[in-house]
């Protein structure tokens, strides 16, 4: 799946991969969401929607996230100061458009999401 359409539990995943966090998926009929242990608590891990989770990695990755004029928002992320080693993500929010910039530097533009999350 091309990084800059994975939204949901497929960019969670995706995120979760890249920060390698085990997850436990969840699938109740229409939806389906991902928890993650934290502290003996279990925990829905969508750091695409949830500033808590996302935000450190934002800042951890020192991703740039700004309005953009495509679509939404864009986020950029240089894995290498001395090289053009720029990644980029756009999203309807800060926060997916800022994961799928930190899942394009981590996995690349293509990522195998698992069948049943798709």
């Amino acid at each position: 799946m091309k990084t800059e359409e994975l939204i949901g539990p497929t960019l969670d995943w995706a995120v979760a991969k890249c920060e390698g966090v085990s997850l436990v998926e969840h699938i109740d009929g229409l939806c389906s969401w991902l928890e993650h242990e934290v502290s003996g608590y279990w925990v829905v891990y969508s750091p695409s929607t949830d500033w808590v989770q996302g935000g450190p990695i934002i800042k951890q990755e020192k991703i740039n996230v700004q309005v953009s004029c495509v679509k939404g928002w864009a986020a950029y992320v240089n894995n290498d100061e001395l090289t053009d080693d720029l990644h980029h993500g756009l999203g309807d929010t800060p926060l997916i458009a800022a994961m799928r910039c930190f899942v394009a530097s981590k996995l690349g533009d293509e990522v195998e999401i698992p069948e049943e999350l798709k």
